[in-house]
């Protein structure tokens, strides 16, 4: 029988092959897609057979398999699950007081609004994010409820509490009364013991990777975004410990220093970048450090920091307005000097399931569609660290897939209204 996913996914088809939590996966499927982009190239008229939650073969032509079901793709264009690979899923803009905010929401609170976010993205496409900072027993249960099917979600890997030092970024303290408190213990590092000690607990209690703020940050009340305010022997600290734990480490990073000395000592990632110059560019691509422009986010903060700054921390707008504008100048020098990029939006600010608006935002600072696409594929997934598991459409992977119409190696602007998402063989849009 031939599933057309867009007028026939009915509900007898739904509970056989939609992925409706309770319903049993199709043993067999055989995608049909008219163009598909398997991480590498684009090629004509293609099938991916699939058993179980995992792609089997590509083959050329539309083939069919005795016994398999059939989803007609056949007038799309076809590509791999997308990965936001700097994401908040427990987080979202309300246009409220962020103060008032802060002292009235619960992690119950972020609980709920996060199953509603994490369903967005997945329909969005994106069948993968690495979640850069969240209440950890929060994301972590998330995470886990997705993965036993409990509610829709992408797969997310999860750093759970970011760590900074007293004052910096990721210290919840800041610009609050001192007879409030707000739990830094488990999240404010002072110390590279204290650091080692941090990421061996978090590990303990289920995190993917670390995330640390070496810089001072935008949205947070009072720091510098170009200040380094961690140490060196801090940074050190955390990422020898979760290398040897077998975990990569994010490090939110704006300022000059914070970035050099952060790819120095051998961080995965730089988030943000934005005082980025040439000697940072040499220092990542020594040593192989992803950049994550987050261009998504500056946008954003630039227009509500312009329209609406009373909904933003105090002192928010004001470094808004100064980072905002030259994160795209950023990116294109990085690109062009040739440090590896991955795509991440920070979602938050911007409503989630509109990840997608990243690409545009990538090709107007100067990369090419293809290179996109490929930081949101096949390069996140390295930086992951699971491309044998995602990222692109080849035997072993999870069949997870997209589809959109017309080429978005032409008009990148096509990801952002994807028609069918398949996460793990089972159809989900």
């Amino acid at each position: 029988m031939t599933l057309s996913a867009f007028t026939k996914c009915l509900p007898l088809a739904a509970a056989l092959l939609c992925g409706v939590s309770g319903g049993a996966i199709a043993r067999d499927v055989v995608v049909h897609a008219g163009q598909l982009f398997d991480g590498t190239a684009m090629r004509s008229r293609a099938s991916v057979v699939i058993h179980d939650d995992r792609i089997v073969s590509v083959e050329d032509g539309f083939v069919t398999r005795d016994g398999a079901e059939v989803v007609d793709l056949s007038t799309k264009t076809v590509l791999p699950g997308l990965i936001d690979a700097h994401d908040h899923i427990l987080m979202g803009y309300s246009g409220k007081n962020p103060v008032a905010e802060r002292v009235q929401e619960t992690t119950i609170d972020q609980a709920y609004a996060g199953v509603g976010y994490a369903r967005a993205t997945l329909k969005a496409g994106f069948t993968s994010i690495r979640d850069v900072g969240g209440e950890t027993k929060v994301i972590v249960g998330l995470k886990k409820a997705i993965a036993e099917g409990k509610v829709e979600g992408p797969r997310i890997w999860a750093a759970g509490y970011p760590l900074g030092p007293t004052g910096g970024h990721g210290d919840p303290q800041n610009g609050m009364s001192p007879e409030l408190d707000f739990h830094s213990e488990g999240r404010v590092i002072d110390g590279p013991d204290e650091a080692a000690r941090v990421v061996r607990a978090m590990r303990r209690d289920g995190v993917d990777l670390i995330k640390i703020m070496p810089s001072g940050g935008v949205l947070s009340i009072g720091d510098d975004p170009s200040h380094q305010t961690m140490t060196d022997d801090e940074i050190r600290a955390v990422v020898d410990t979760a290398h040897g734990l077998g975990i990569k480490v994010a490090a939110h990073a704006h300022g000059k220093v914070a970035i050099l000395h952060a790819a120095e000592l051998g961080v995965d990632s730089i988030e943000h970048g934005s005082f980025g110059d040439a000697e940072t560019d040499r220092a990542m691509k020594a040593h192989g450090t992803y950049l994550v422009p987050t261009l998504l986010v500056a946008d954003t903060v630039v227009q509500i920091a312009k329209t609406r700054p009373e909904t933003l921390n105090p002192s928010a707008a004001a470094k808004a307005l100064e980072v905002g504008p030259i994160v795209l100048r950023n990116l294109g020098r990085a690109y062009k000097a040739g440090v590896k990029i991955a795509f991440g939006t920070d979602q938050g600010l911007s409503p989630h399931g509109r990840n997608a608006r990243e690409f545009a935002l990538m090709v107007q600072a100067g990369m090419t569609p293809l290179d996109a696409i490929k930081a949101a594929t096949v390069h996140a997934a390295d930086l992951l660290g699971a491309s044998d598991r995602i990222g692109s459409i080849q035997p072993g992977r999870y069949a997870d897939l997209i589809a959109v119409s017309g080429d978005p190696l032409r008009d990148v602007t096509r990801l952002e209204s994807v028609e069918f998402v398949m996460k793990g063989g089972e159809v989900v849009k």
